[in-house]
């Protein structure tokens, strides 16, 4: 039983040892430079699509005409969760 406490000793201290000569010879003494230079100018500047269409107030994106009967489903429910609520 000794035997085995003085190899998980030996191995943890061994453990502990390596950890910090690696941690210590891990860091780099370099500094960067404290100033930093910035473009002047953007490199891409944006264009309208001139394939694209014309913008809409009538229909959003992903909006498409829709069955009368779907309508009228969807109006049955609106006016019913206006009358008895959710």
């Amino acid at each position: 039983m000794t035997n085995i406490s003085r190899a998980l000793a030996v191995s943890l201290l061994s453990g502990a040892f390596l950890l910090t000569a690696t941690g210590a010879f891990a860091q780099d003494s370099t500094t960067p430079p404290t100033t930093a230079t910035r473009p002047a100018t953007p490199d891409q500047t944006s264009l309208p699509n001139a394939n694209a269409p014309p913008a809409s107030t009538t229909q959003t994106t992903g909006q498409h005409n829709t069955d009368p009967k779907i309508r009228e489903m969807n109006q049955k429910e609106k006016d019913k969760v206006e009358r008895q609520g959710k």
